[in-house]
This record gives C-alpha cells, sequence and structure tokens, in this order.
C-alpha cells in the first residue's frame, strides 16, 4: 500500500473540490494564537529580565557587593567600560568581564562558611 496516495485521499476527502473564503484564514488562527501565547510567555519576560540587567550592569559603583556568573562573591573596587575590577578576600583582587556580573548583594545575606 502506498502511504502517500493514502494520506492525499485522506486529506482531500471532505473538501468537496473547494474551499470557502474563510477556509484559508481559518487554518492560520491557531498558528497566529500560538505566536501570540509565545510572545506573552516567553519572548517578553526574557526581554524584561535583559533590560533589567542592562540597568543593573549600567548602575554598578564601587563598594557595591556583587556575585558573578561563576558564583564569586565580592567588591567592586574599580570599574572601566568593560572590566570590573573584584576584592574577592583581604588583598586579593581579580578582574571580570562586566557583562559576568549576575547580580547585586545585599551584605547581609551573604553566608560565610
Amino acid at each position: 500500500m502506498d502511504f502517500i496516495s493514502v494520506a492525499y485521499a485522506m486529506g482531500t476527502a471532505g473538501q468537496g473540490g473547494s474551499q470557502g473564503a474563510g477556509g484559508g484564514l481559518a487554518a492560520f488562527v491557531p498558528l497566529i494564537l500560538m505566536i501570540l501565547i509565545f510572545y506573552f510567555l516567553l519572548i517578553r519576560p526574557q526581554q524584561k529580565r535583559q533590560k533589567e540587567h542592562r540597568m543593573m550592569l549600567a548602575n554598578l559603583k564601587r563598594g557595591d557587593h556583587v556575585i558573578t556568573q561563576g558564583g564569586l562573591h565580592g567588591t567592586i573596587t574599580g570599574l572601566t567600560d568593560s572590566v570590573v575590577t573584584l576584592e574577592i578576600a583581604d588583598g586579593v583582587k581579580v578582574k571580570v568581564q562586566r557583562g559576568y556580573i549576575a547580580g547585586l548583594v545585599t551584605p547581609g545575606k551573604e553566608k560565610e562558611e
């Protein structure tokens, strides 16, 4: 049995040869709804988080306590346009790309073990 001919026969069985004027538009309604759902559930919240992260990076200043994406906690001791110098221990300073700062940390929330 040829599956292509069976699928073609099933696809044309109930159409009667021609579609109504709304037949083509009605086929796109589920696709449009899926695009809207993806936009409001995935794309829009991600854009909002990216905007907040850019604002946080732009507002960094000396003395802020931050955490990097690698998990380093430190205090900002120097800033340039693209590099942040962190003091992670007494006298230990590391340079990190500004984009790799994950977020600000409130000093009381850090747990030293």
